[in-house]
């Protein structure tokens, strides 16, 4: 045993599992969200070898919304899977629904990237599709609820930020994994191999990280509960939860994070595809802007975690809602200007995605504070996966549709700005001192 894991060990106050409870939580979230990244960036090419009538080419707007539309059902699905593999972690264990999330959304990724296209097999390719989209919203939906809770159930009070943090930056790192990987391949590969055979390749990597995430969630022990050795819960019996309660609670945390969830996907996802189908943009710029808005996303979201540890989840995640409303439509603008300079669409870019990443950190431990242990895995997740599905799932549909019938080319910041100005009464609520105390 190495000297670090020596000291680590024999820190006082630290469970002796939450190392590996937030490695194995950060590669399993990794894994989902890279393959949610992979699609969002190459939308335009699954559109034309899945949902486009043969010689209708990749950028046809009425293969593209349904693109889409498959993309939200996924959404849809994850509230579902927010209940089954939710119920799943409150009563049998958060490491089974975590085994169970991940090997589900891998064994569908991997599909995807060995499906024949509609020139091969006609109607029955965008119904398999679409079908392997639902499994991946089933286990999306209950990855969000078991990590979460497993990672901030391991932490002490004072850092429960930093660590529900972890698991927004391993969304960053399978978001910015994923654009990479597509604008990687987008740069190396022509155009016509690209959308030939070179699309599957990135769906097909996530069998190996799906492997070795199996592999640390095997191992992983559970949070002891509430009294017990190591535990950061109010200790004695469990109080009894009111469905009314939790409803409400579910409820409330939909308004907390609808703007997250809207100027993530709005700035993080559907950039590429907006850009290419309504302003002409090269697939390499658009996935290189798309991956510099990932990047900044990452860079701003373990910081924010840490500060709000400091000073409470309500003045950070505030000031990123806020300036979303206040900074949406100069930065888009700025990156639809022909005559700005390349640095400077650059930086644009990057703020868009650091100003969602002030959201993303503290979100996951306010989420948790919100719930007791009994109902945590499914009530955070189920809030989580309806704001998303609702928020996040649509953003495309409604940004392409809307772009489309309007012909404007602000859609995206002002979707942003709205459903973050709709969250700033509710992050209103949130109590100043929740951060400081254990968790219920």
């Amino acid at each position: 045993m190495s000297p670090l894991e020596l000291r680590l060990r024999a820190a006082p106050g630290r469970p002796s599992g939450s190392r590996r409870a937030v490695l194995a939580g950060c590669v399993g979230n990794l894994v989902e969200w890279y393959e949610f990244g992979v699609y969002g960036c190459l939308v335009t090419v699954i559109a034309e070898n899945f949902f486009a009538p043969a010689g209708a080419g990749a950028g046809g707007a009425a293969a593209l919304v349904t693109t889409y539309a498959s993309f939200a059902l996924a959404f849809f699905f994850r509230p579902v899977g927010a209940l089954l593999f939710g119920r799943l972690g409150d009563r049998v264990g958060r490491r089974q629904a975590l085994i169970a999330a991940v090997g589900l959304m891998t064994a569908a990724t991997t599909a995807i990237g060995l499906l024949p296209t509609r020139a091969a097999i006609g109607a029955a390719a965008p119904l398999l599709l679409t079908f392997l989209r639902v499994l991946q919203g089933l286990s999306a939906g209950g990855e969000f609820g078991g990590a979460v809770s497993l990672m901030t159930e391991h932490a002490p009070p004072g850092r429960r930020g930093l660590g529900g943090a972890w698991q927004s930056f391993t969304v960053a790192l399978g978001l910015l994994a994923g654009a990479c990987t597509a604008a990687g391949l987008a740069w190396v590969l022509p155009a016509d191999d690209l959308r030939a055979w070179g699309w599957r390749i990135p769906f097909l990597l996530a069998l190996p990280l799906g492997a070795v995430a199996l592999w640390l969630r095997a191992g992983l022990e559970e949070p002891p509960p509430a009294g017990r050795p190591g535990a950061y819960g109010v200790p004695g019996a469990a109080a009894p939860v009111r469905r009314g309660e939790v409803a409400r609670a579910v409820v409330l945390g939909i308004g907390r994070i609808m703007g997250w969830s809207a100027a993530g996907y709005a700035f993080l996802v559907v950039l590429p595809s907006h850009l290419q189908a309504v302003l002409g943009a090269s697939a390499r710029d658009a996935l290189l802007a798309t991956a510099l808005a990932n990047l900044g996303f990452a860079a701003s979201i373990l910081p924010a975690g840490v500060l709000s540890d400091r000073v409470g989840r309500r003045p950070v995640m505030l000031c990123g809602a806020v300036s979303v409303v206040v900074l949406a439509l100069p930065l888009l603008r700025l990156v639809q200007s022909p005559g700005a300079p390349t640095a400077a669409k650059a930086g644009a870019v990057l703020l868009a995605g650091a100003l969602v990443g002030l959201l993303a950190g503290p979100g996951p431990a306010m989420l948790a504070e919100m719930f007791p242990r009994r109902v945590r895995c499914t009530g955070l997740g189920v809030a989580y996966a309806l704001a998303n599905a609702v928020f996040s799932g649509c953003a495309g549909l409604v940004i392409t549709a809307v772009a489309a019938g309007t012909g404007s080319t602000a859609v995206p910041a002002y979707y942003a700005a709205g459903a973050c100005a709709l969250s700033v009464p509710a992050l209103l609520t949130l109590r100043g001192g929740a951060h400081r105390e254990p968790l219920r």
